[in-house]
């Protein structure tokens, strides 16, 4: 049984069952894939993005959207059946939060946990390799780096995993350090 901790109320069970269906019939990697597809999907469109969100859609409309958009895809049938259900129930709308307490119980099913870093450039492969082996040092998974360049960053990084930060910036450094003369000159 998957460990229902940090994972978001109402979404938080629909993901949960959903990550148990798709671990019972092998189809985690299919619906992971859909997921990411529809994630992408609702960042981009507007359209789909009011369909799921707007409470105006009537059950059957949503329905029939869902549909086509999945069919689009070529979406897995487990994926299918719950969206679906999710437009049966009304819940359509918890789609980006079921997502994402989906992605974190797959990732803890395979010892990998997100990591989301900001950088001043573009980390070549190296960089990348090295970050990923002190990450794996210090959180004891391996990380999944989703990287962004930041061009208000001067230097360094900043990582994000889960609630915490590791900011190694050297604008907070430098912001730091004018707090600390600050504090030095009273």
């Amino acid at each position: 049984m998957a460990d229902e901790a940090h994972l978001s109320g109402i979404a938080g069970r629909y993901a949960l069952a959903v990550f148990e269906l798709a671990l019972e019939t092998k189809a985690i990697d299919a619906v992971g894939r859909d997921f990411l597809t529809l994630k992408g999907l609702l960042a981009e469109s507007a359209d789909l993005a009011r369909l799921v969100r707007a409470p105006v859609f009537s059950r059957d409309d949503q329905a029939k959207g869902i549909r086509a958009v999945l069919d689009a895809v070529g979406a897995d049938a487990l994926t299918t059946r719950f969206l679906l259900l999710l437009c049966a129930k009304r819940r359509l709308f918890l789609l980006p939060a079921i997502i994402r307490d989906f992605n974190t119980l797959v990732e803890r099913e395979k010892g990998e946990i997100a990591a989301q870093v900001l950088s001043a450039h573009k980390l070549n492969d190296a960089q990348i390799a090295e970050l990923k082996r002190a990450l794996k040092e210090k959180l004891g998974r391996d990380p999944l780096l989703n990287t962004e360049v930041d061009p208000t960053l001067l230097g360094g990084l900043v990582v994000k995993v889960g609630s915490r930060m590791i900011d190694s910036s050297l604008r907070s450094k430098l912001n730091g350090l004018r707090l600390a003369m600050r504090g030095a000159s009273h």
